[in-house]
């Protein structure tokens, strides 16, 4: 049974001519030999219109009732739609998401799908109907409609196609936009990005959260939690598009395969914490039971008692998070700082796991174009470093609208730095060049990057009724695996002068000496001062604390490196570590509860990585696996 799962979103459903394109590219997939599930977004601006309705009556609505009315513009989409297919002659029926049971918490406005029941799609598609299902929406188990949030009808449809693939459908899942692909970056930011032929789910992953606003995390955390390909492709043409899917080999060869920039984030510094078991499982908590989802997070070593950890939210939480952690930091006798406008600026590419000098270059390229850093966290396949922003509180106040890919991009172009560091970073890593799935075929044989994925779970065909069961709680966070590498040492550089170049001048140094950087840490401790602290592996440890001592000699005699070769760095790895603002604090949690002390903490997309003292790494390991029940 082929299924072609079809998302449309509202720019490709803005007008008759528009939903009458979207319907004979349902019918032409028909006409080959597929099932289809056509899933859509409210048209045009339609979501935004019925927000200024809701303001117009009341500027604090109920969310509950803020879901019942947002609802309606995906319904009157697929009744159009359906209408159009059956105008051009052929079988359609509309189902809204409560009609075929997708079932969600109950968190109106960012619901969470918990269960798909298939039975009715099921029905439809063997009836020889295309299926047009309204995206964004779903019920509580009360049946209350909720709505699902940012990106909502990417996330429906790749839900479906995850849980028709678990009945036995062979599953594609296309996502159809106003643009031709996934580029090396956004290409309204940056002239010469290239469309990439195909993107790895982790790369994919990344990217999304760095800013990329082609599709957002939660789709791609489906699509990858259930194997299922995925295409993103031009509404407006019938051209291939980016295929999303499982990594290959060919990835490696190249160390970035795009770069994003995010501008819609603050950055938080909680300055002069305790540094003692506990506290960041005191602060992430609090913020997760608020839900709000913390971007990077950097743990600076602890001096006299006392760290730094600094952290980004949307600026839109901004004010919720600072009155949940005031409080707290009173407690704690810390400080909370909030450095302004900041951009976010991040690298991405499978390639980084293998091939030294990434961070190199990146920092040399930045300093060369003169951009300070002012935060850096890395993870298994990223770099995101922090620039401050120099627009004034007039420019950014302007007015912009409240669709969100529309207000991200308006953000991005008033983040003059940021955009300048995008399209440096971009140079620097050649993104503009075609390579390997970026305008040269991987293999001759690949025949358009199309994926031959292996299920994770395997059924038979027959047994519907265990499969609609294996899809209760379908979107918690999946934590693959804890890792724990005793193999690394850790170097922490104290009062380096907060100019650019700095950090350039000591990974050239490292570069230059064959060394791999795994963790790479820098917040800003003191006015002009930062703090940087990375980890090598214990092989090359002296040969690199040679190479940091060597180079801040020339940097500033005052500052000062400290080695530390008695750490274990604990990686915690799945689907979903970010948007699951309970990841951090269930792993802090845990390592609170057995007073095990976190020195050092880095965070990305699939994967959140800690320090602590090596003799306890060990304990640490059985501990999360514990707490993430891998044990």
């Amino acid at each position: 049974m082929r299924l072609i799962v079809q998302k449309f979103g509202g720019s490709s459903l803005r007008d008759a001519e528009s939903v009458l394109a979207a319907a004979r590219k349902a019918i032409r997939a028909k006409h080959a030999g597929y099932q289809v599930i056509m899933v859509v977004s409210a048209q045009g601006t339609t979501t935004d219109d019925l927000i200024a309705k809701a303001a117009e009556i009341t500027a604090t609505p109920s969310p509950r009732e803020m879901d019942v009315l947002l609802a309606t513009g995906e319904q009157v989409s697929i009744a159009l739609t359906a209408m159009a297919i059956q105008e051009l002659g052929e079988q359609a029926i509309s189902f809204t998401g409560p009609q075929v049971g997708i079932l969600t918490d109950r968190n109106h406005r960012k619901a969470r799908i918990r269960s798909i029941d298939i039975r009715r799609l099921r029905a439809a598609l063997d009836a020889g109907q295309i299926v047009v299902l309204a995206g964004f929406q779903g019920m509580t188990d009360e049946g209350d409609i909720t709505t699902l949030g940012r990106g909502g009808s990417d996330t429906t449809a790749v839900a479906v196609a995850a849980a028709m693939k678990l009945a036995g459908y062979d599953v594609t899942c296309e996502i159809y936009t106003d643009v031709d692909g996934v580029y090396t970056s956004d290409p309204r930011l940056v002239p010469d990005a290239r469309k990439m032929d195909a993107i790895s789910y982790d790369e994919m992953l990344e990217m999304a959260s760095m800013g990329a606003g082609v599709m957002h995390s939660r789709s791609i955390e489906f699509a990858k939690k259930y194997d299922v390909p995925l295409m993103v492709r031009n509404a407006r043409s019938d051209a291939l598009g980016t295929w999303i899917l499982p990594e290959a080999p060919w990835m490696s060869e190249f160390p970035v395969c795009g770069a994003a920039l995010a501008a819609d984030e603050s950055r938080l510094v909680l300055e002069g914490v305790p540094d003692r078991p506990g506290v960041s499982h005191r602060i992430f908590s609090a913020l997760a039971d608020a839900n709000i989802a913390v971007d990077m997070i950097a743990q600076s070593v602890g001096r006299g008692g006392r760290a730094t950890i600094g952290f980004t939210v949307l600026n839109s939480e901004l004010d919720r998070t600072r009155k949940i952690l005031m409080p707290i930091v009173a407690e704690m006798g810390a400080t909370l700082l909030e450095s302004g406008r900041v951009s976010k600026v991040s690298v991405v590419g499978a390639g980084m796991r293998t091939l030294a000098g990434v961070a190199e270059r990146m920092f040399s390229a930045l300093a060369q174009a003169g951009i300070n850093i002012q935060m850096i966290t890395t993870g298994d396949i990223k770099i995101s470093v922090l620039v401050e922003e120099n627009t004034t509180a007039e420019e950014w106040a302007t007015e912009t609208p409240s669709e969100p890919t529309k207000k991200a991009h308006l953000e991005a172009r008033k983040a003059v730095v940021g955009r300048r560091a995008l399209r440096t970073v971009h140079d620097a890593f050649g993104l503009a060049l075609p390579r390997k799935g970026a305008g040269v075929p991987a293999e001759p044989a690949d025949n358009g990057f199309r994926p031959r994925p292996q299920p994770m779970v395997v059924h038979s065909e027959a047994d519907h009724e265990a499969a609609i069961a294996r899809l209760a709680g379908m979107e918690d966070v999946l934590v693959s695996g804890v890792y724990l590498n005793t193999e690394q040492c850790r170097l922490t550089i104290h009062d380096l002068p907060d100019r650019p170049g700095n950090c350039a001048r000591v990974f050239t140094a490292v570069a230059q000496a064959g060394i791999l950087v795994d963790m790479i840490v820098q917040n800003i401790v003191a006015p002009g001062r930062a703090e940087l602290s990375f980890t090598v592996t214990r092989r090359d440890y002296q040969q690199a604390l040679h190479c940091t001592e060597e180079v801040l000699r020339s940097i500033d005699p005052s500052c000062r490196v400290v080695g530390d070769a008695d750490i274990a760095v604990l990686y915690v790895t799945g689907v979903g570590m970010r948007t699951h603002t309970g990841v951090a604090r269930t792993m802090f949690g845990a390592l609170a509860a057995r007073q095990i002390n976190i020195h050092m903490i880095n965070t990305s997309e699939v994967c959140v990585a800690v320090v602590v003292d090596q003799e306890r790494g060990a304990e640490a390991l059985e501990c999360l696996r514990e707490a993430f029940r891998l044990a």
